[in-house]
């Protein structure tokens, strides 16, 4: 059973009222993970919102066979499968554990409804994603960018 005690250890939770993290709880269920294990696949439907308490995770994307490329880590107390937020929604990447971990796993669209209930609660929940998003999309960017000036035809058009 997923206690509070679990619940107010992710951070993206923080902000929220306890009525709501009460709620969260019996909608969500803790699984144990094995190091390797894949929590899922890209392509998947995104049916469900992970809640990281303990361990670590990559973010992964396969762009050839043999080639896979790191998105990012997500450690203890932080949370991933944001997709499961938008309903329809299918996994961009895969979810792999680097260690044992413990998964909250809470279904998206039980969490939404939830955040529609509490209006408030909702826009400061999705606030924090939005700051979160935007960090991941300035730090990508920033990678983007000195690829490409690396790039020998950018850098004959560069003068370097």
């Amino acid at each position: 059973m997923v206690s509070m005690e679990d619940i107010k250890a992710i951070y993206l939770l923080e902000g929220l009222p306890d009525q709501i993290l009460e709620k969260i709880c019996p909608m969500s269920e803790k699984q144990q993970f094995k190091e390797r294990e894949v929590i899922f696949e890209e392509g998947d439907r995104a049916d469900n919102f992970y809640l990281l308490k303990n361990g670590k995770i990559l973010l992964e994307v396969e762009v050839a066979k043999q080639i896979i490329i790191s998105l990012g880590s997500i450690k203890s107390g932080y949370s991933f499968g944001w997709s499961s937020l938008i309903p329809g929604s299918s996994h961009t990447s895969y979810a792999v554990c680097t260690e044992p971990c413990e998964v909250l796993i809470t279904p998206g669209d039980e969490f939404l409804e939830l955040l529609k209930e509490d209006h408030a609660s909702g826009y400061r929940f999705m606030n924090e994603v939005m700051k979160i998003l935007k960090n991941r999309l300035d730090r990508r960017t920033g990678q983007f960018l000195k690829v490409m000036t690396k790039h020998p035809d950018i850098q004959k058009l560069l003068g370097l």
